[in-house]
């Protein structure tokens, strides 16, 4: 698709995605979403819920939306800045028509991006996208303008917010006293959510990154900078620490000893875990082609099944929902516990980890001991087009005899980055110096092929 990737319409603001683009995608939605809807007097217009994140950016686009929501003849409730799994929870649990975060994820501050949640609280199906798409390069706008009394109104829904956050906590069986958190809020939308979670929860709550200024939003903070985390537990002798990406549906642990915990290991823990006690579904891990080889060897010693998904939150959930599996996730640390959420969820990972603690009456740096995870090298290669080099028949030559070379005890993966114009070459192997000659031959067969950027 042209404007939506595997995780929405993303890009620079005001150069790729701008308040124009945001004004037509709150006009389609609107009257896509009033058409053969049947109102009442409690609500007689479609509901559309709205997130954001902390980027300064994320306020203009907001506005932009609203704007086209109700210009269409439908209402915009404002959840203000939250969590992208929050507006996912308030689309279901509160009967939206959809849902809108207005989040670039793990992205600097100057990019934003606009992610859809249909009704059942999952990513929007591609077929309305695509016809999301088709309204926005239109030259005319076509769609009929709201008049009089049929324009929607904008209404406050910070009220969504303080649900979902008690949910979260709802879903805790154990008590956290006496358990010392480490939180990286990422100066992102978790800042308005996981301390007061944890709090409410009884542990010892210890907190850095959660002062957003509008640009400061992952700048060497959160799950994609993970040191930081690693040094403050380290610093506070905290028994773990959970960082979040800015719209907080990614989390990624430190454990007691600082090591980092990151999603392939969250899986491992979790499976194990629900597989003891016989609630893990049709004994199944659903992960994706980046996982770690190692994940899979543990998995395999633990009787446990694995299924390997496209690289992307929205593919795990179609794949759990699907077939009714209980978990699922990204190396990234997108992890979804369908028992509990139809998307990747920060707080609710980094809950269900420390309850994990809690009721196995262990440190997280015991509950991952067994897993190895394999040396990887991964390069984000700027390219021409991605199509192209995907299709070269001396690059995929090139790829072919690094794999023969690797054997059955190491692999390549060549993708194309759904959000940004790179090919992410990636090579596992027990040797790191054969990870790191299998990526450069490969990196070498591109620029040979005069296809770098």
């Amino acid at each position: 698709m042209k404007y939506f990737g595997t995780d929405g319409f993303r890009g620079e603001a005001n150069k790729d995605l701008t308040a124009a683009h945001a004004y037509r995608i709150g006009r389609f939605l609107g009257d896509y979403y009033k058409k053969n809807f049947e109102g009442d007097e409690a609500n007689p217009r479609p509901r559309i819920v709205i997130g954001k994140d902390t980027r300064r950016s994320s306020y203009m686009l907001e506005m932009a939306l609203a704007a086209g929501i109700t210009s269409s003849g439908s209402d915009a409730y404002l959840l203000h800045v939250t969590t992208t799994p929050s507006v996912s929870y308030c689309v279901q649990a509160d009967d939206f028509a959809c849902g809108i975060m207005i989040s670039a994820s793990h992205n600097p501050f100057y990019d934003n991006g606009i992610k859809l949640i249909g009704e059942e609280g999952a990513k929007m199906e591609e077929d309305i996208l695509r016809k999301i798409e088709e309204y926005i390069d239109r030259e005319e706008d076509d769609l009929p303008l709201a008049k009089q009394g049929e324009i929607g109104e904008v209404r406050d829904y910070v009220v969504g917010r303080n649900r979902y956050t008690g949910y979260l906590i709802s879903t805790a069986r154990r008590s956290f006293k006496r358990v010392k958190i480490g939180l990286d809020c990422a100066n992102g939308a978790s800042f308005m959510i996981a301390k007061n979670v944890f709090d409410a929860l009884g542990a010892e709550t210890y907190v850095i990154n959660n002062k957003p200024n509008g640009v400061n939003i992952n700048r060497d903070a959160g799950s994609t900078h993970i040191h930081q985390l690693v040094e403050f537990v380290k610093k506070e002798g905290l028994d773990v620490g959970f960082a979040f990406d800015g719209d907080a549906d990614r989390c990624i642990a430190v454990d007691n000893k600082g090591e980092v915990v990151d999603g392939d290991a969250i899986l491992y823990i979790a499976g194990n875990y629900l597989k003891d006690r016989g609630q893990l579904q049709k004994n199944m891990v659903v992960t994706t082609v980046m996982s770690n080889f190692g994940l899979y060897k543990a998995l395999e010693a633990s009787g446990i099944d694995y299924i390997q998904t496209q690289v992307g939150d929205k593919f795990v959930a179609k794949e759990l929902m699907d077939h009714g599996y209980s978990i699922g996730g990204e190396q990234s640390g997108h992890i979804i516990f369908s028992k509990y959420a139809t998307t990747g969820d920060g707080v609710l990972t980094a809950i269900r980890l420390t309850e994990i603690m809690v009721e196995e009456k262990t440190d997280l740096a015991s509950l991952h001991a067994s897993l190895k995870a394999y040396p990887q090298v991964l390069e984000n290669v700027r390219v021409k087009d991605k199509k192209t080099v995907l299709h070269n028949e001396a690059v995929l030559a090139t790829i072919d005899r690094v794999n023969d070379r690797l054997g059955k005890e190491g692999r390549t993966l060549v993708r194309p980055s759904g959000t940004e114009p790179v090919l992410r070459v990636m090579a596992e192997h027990l040797d790191p110096d054969v990870c790191q000659k299998a990526v450069d031959d490969i990196v070498e067969a591109i620029g040979q092929a005069g296809l770098l950027a």
